[in-house]
């Protein structure tokens, strides 16, 4: 994988300087920040599915709110919840913050939803909370109608709002501590044993990479929201509907480490 990586970044390398600032084969829609400066951007303000980065704003409502350590119950409906999932069962209860980690980590749906509707007491009240979030951080292009980034009609974001809301995301040092954890365990209460692995395969693999999200859907495709930070520099890079997700980001956050500071 570690070839692979480097073989990907060397072909955008090359790709980003026939090219100058632009990439338009990498993905649907991207954008770059180098220490909170854009870079590069094409299709940033395109309105497209975000998959599971809108776990994002499920993990930033959660922690803004607080009390990470009270008990949520998982419903039926929630441990029902299709696609990633961790095994939860309906009654098992659990701490917020673990379910905060489950989404985080293993951005499992059954975990998303228990939460969802342990802080808002429905999904629905729950997803009002999110567009009014999103309303107060002004991203205009973006609305919510699942709190866990399945695919539903009207759920859209852009990768520049993205970029905005994983910036909010990165002021909360609970979320930077759980986004760059490779594996880890979490209890129901009474005592079952949930563990589970980082979807972000840049986690431990790419030198400096300290997060953020991914997701997976059929209609968002491949996204990826990725921070890495070397010597002091942070590099922010957002991919949506990125066939090659992994090696293209991994060749954007080595071109944008190498660029000469204006």
């Amino acid at each position: 994988m570690r070839v692979a990586f480097v073989v990907a970044a060397l072909a955008l390398a090359g790709l980003a300087h026939a090219t100058e600032d632009r990439f338009p084969r990498i993905s649907e829609a991207y954008f770059v920040k180098r220490d909170g400066r854009v870079l590069w951007a094409g299709g940033a303000e395109r309105r497209l599915p975000p998959a599971s980065l809108a776990k994002m704003m499920t993990a930033l409502i959660a922690l803004e709110r607080g009390e990470l350590d009270a008990l949520a119950t998982v419903s039926a409906a929630a441990a029902k919840a299709s696609g990633t999932r961790i095994g939860l069962a309906a009654g098992d209860k659990l701490r917020a913050r673990d379910l905060l980690a489950a989404t985080v980590v293993r951005s499992a749906n059954d975990a998303c939803r228990a939460l969802a509707e342990h802080l808002g007491r429905s999904v629905g009240a729950f997803v009002d909370m999110m567009n009014a979030r999103a309303a107060a951080l002004k991203l205009a292009d973006t609305h919510f109608v699942d709190p866990c980034g399945h695919d539903r009609p009207g759920q859209f974001s852009t990768a520049a709002d993205l970029a905005r809301l994983a910036e909010q995301l990165v002021e909360h040092p609970e979320y930077m501590r759980l986004a760059r954890i490779p594996e880890m365990s979490i209890r129901a209460q009474g005592g079952r044993k949930f563990s589970f692995r980082n979807t972000n395969a840049l986690i431990g693999r790419y030198a400096g990479a300290i997060g953020l999200k991914s997701g997976y859907t059929e209609r968002a495709g491949n996204c990826l929201v990725a921070l890495a930070e070397k010597e002091g520099v942070r590099v922010l890079v957002v991919l949506l509907n990125a066939p090659n997700r992994w090696w293209n980001a991994v060749g954007l956050l080595d071109r944008a480490f190498e660029e000469p500071v204006r």
